[in-house]
């Protein structure tokens, strides 16, 4: 009786280790998610150096980082904007950079 309940708690700790390791690693991962990946409610949290990582990465470009992170700052601000990706709000800002640069 007492190896079956030995047996049976050593079965209980193992699972719940095994849970505990899945929350780790898939889990809480998750939540640093990159920024060209998330949600322009997610831009006002990070740091600027990883908003200007982010446009670099983005753009494949060196040339107006800061403009670029300015005008996704001001995207961020307006109402109804929250949900939106950040991927499109940065393809915006470049799109205008860019037309604004070429005329």
């Amino acid at each position: 009786m007492k190896k079956i309940l030995v047996r049976g708690i050593i079965f209980f700790v193992g699972v719940c280790v095994l849970l505990l390791a899945i929350f780790v690693f898939f889990t809480l991962p998750r939540q640093d998610a990159a920024l060209e990946t998330a949600q322009l409610k997610d831009w006002g949290g990070a740091t600027v150096e990883r908003r200007i990582a982010a446009a670099h990465v983005m753009t494949a470009s060196e040339n107006n980082l800061e403009l670029l992170v300015a005008c996704v700052d001001k995207m961020a601000t307006l109402p109804d904007a929250a949900d939106m990706p950040v991927r499109d709000a940065m393809q915006l800002c470049f799109v205008g950079i860019q037309l604004k640069n070429n005329s």
